[in-house]
């Protein structure tokens, strides 16, 4: 009877942003979290700004967290405790974050994250959630981008061979394609990333939105990568063999045997897919140079030094970079096109996007860079108060309710006293 009355009482609240707190104790959680009724306290439960569980025995935060929010919702959740009694409810959690203090160390064992404070709870989502998020998504969307590219190139040379199970590259450079030539950079990009610094996390927090409202790993980016990839092994294969089919690449008139144009295809991906990398980091540190350029250099030195092997080892790579493809200028030539050709849509494509529709982080990237925060403090603090958005959940609405309980307050004295003068 009173969750039906409370429902009634939020229906018929008018103003939309306002917010109510649920308050429930051990023994009355007991009877709501039944069958014939845990559907009706989670509905009341979600349109609550805050709900307030108090006495509860470690079974029934457990049972809250996993049974009525988690599946209930479908959301992801997150549970904070300190301690024993709250290690069902942080395992039961999709995130569990501990807090190390008086009451032991049990919590934190149990957790997937420690902070020794719970005001360090801000920095943990707002600023090491959101790079987490968005490095995750931009290296998994990667690796879909760099295996495609690379992977139809084989398939493209199979079905011009007649299936013939003939491949184009070379034992050794498939098997460092993953290991050695992309590796690095794409761990670089999952570990240093940064869209924005800390400190702008913290002053926007609408920022931390991008992860629930999952921007940049929904199936329209995800097949978008895989279109980059599919349209980057189009051009590199097809422009390799345009360029080198029954063309002298050398000065005596040489043809390209399959080795050189294999050798020359797989130097056009590796130069794609690190300048593509390269595109998509925000915030560049020397490891990052030191990986993506390194990762370059590496293919030219394996180069080298494979051909410098006995044909035993090398076979038809021998000397394949120092006499047949190094001294002929069409080699260059086609890694310089195939590069530029397979990057260039992709920077109109983020040129384009930055001005016409940005998002969060382009905006808050651009005022940054051209100092706009320093040099129009009215601006920046426009944009940070887009950023504070009302909401019914969270302290935004326990303030706004802490004010509509003040105006009535105020209103019932203004009203009192009215009366009082009144002769």
């Amino acid at each position: 009877m009173q969750i039906s009355d409370a429902h009634e009482m939020v229906k018929l609240e008018k103003d939309p942003n306002a917010a109510f707190a649920l308050i429930i104790d051990g023994k009355t959680l007991t009877y709501a979290l039944e069958d014939d009724l845990k559907n009706k306290f989670l509905s009341l439960a979600v349109n609550c700004a805050s709900v307030i569980c108090c006495r509860v025995s470690p079974k029934q935060k457990a049972l809250v967290v996993t049974r009525l929010v988690k599946e209930g919702t479908g959301k992801t959740t997150l549970a904070i405790g300190d301690g024993a009694n709250d290690v069902g409810m942080i395992q039961e959690a999709d995130i569990g974050v501990g807090i190390s203090g008086v009451e032991g160390m049990q919590a934190v064992m149990a957790s997937d994250f420690s902070i020794s404070q719970f005001r360090f709870l801000e920095r943990l989502l707002v600023v090491h959630g959101h790079w987490c998020y968005k490095r995750i998504a931009q290296m998994i969307c990667y690796f879909f981008y760099k295996n495609i590219a690379f992977g139809l190139t084989i398939f493209y040379f199979e079905a011009y061979t007649g299936f013939s199970g003939q491949s184009v590259y070379d034992d050794w450079y498939m098997l460092l394609f993953n290991v050695i030539l992309t590796s690095l950079p794409v761990i670089s990009l999952g570990v240093f990333e940064q869209d924005v610094s800390s400190e702008v996390c913290l002053q926007f927090p609408a920022l931390y939105q991008q992860g629930p409202r999952n921007l940049f790993f929904d199936w329209y980016r995800i097949f978008g990568w895989m279109g980059n990839g599919l349209y980057s092994s189009i051009v590199i294969y097809f422009l390799s063999i345009l360029i080198f089919y029954n063309q002298a690449f050398r000065a005596n008139g040489q043809t390209a045997d399959m080795a050189a144009v294999g050798t020359s295809m797989f130097t056009c991906i590796v130069w794609t897919v690190n300048l593509q990398i390269v595109l998509t980091m925000s915030h560049f540190t020397w490891i990052q140079h030191l990986f993506v350029w390194g990762s370059i250099a590496t293919w030219y030195l394996f180069l080298i030094a494979y051909g410098m092997c006995s044909p035993v080892i090398s076979g038809n790579a021998y000397r394949i970079l120092s006499e047949a493809l190094g001294p002929a200028p069409i080699y260059w030539a086609a890694t310089l096109l195939a590069t530029l050709s397979c990057n260039l849509p992709y920077l109109v494509y983020i040129a384009f996007q930055r001005a016409l529709n940005p998002l969060d982080h382009h905006v808050i990237q651009e005022i940054k860079y051209y100092r706009k925060d320093v040099e129009d403090q009215h601006m920046w603090k426009r944009e940070r108060s887009k950023a504070r958005q009302r909401t019914k959940i969270g302290f935004t609405a326990r303030v706004d309710a802490k004010i509509r309980q003040l105006k009535r307050k105020l209103q019932k004295k203004v009203s009192s006293l009215s009366i009082q003068t009144q002769p």
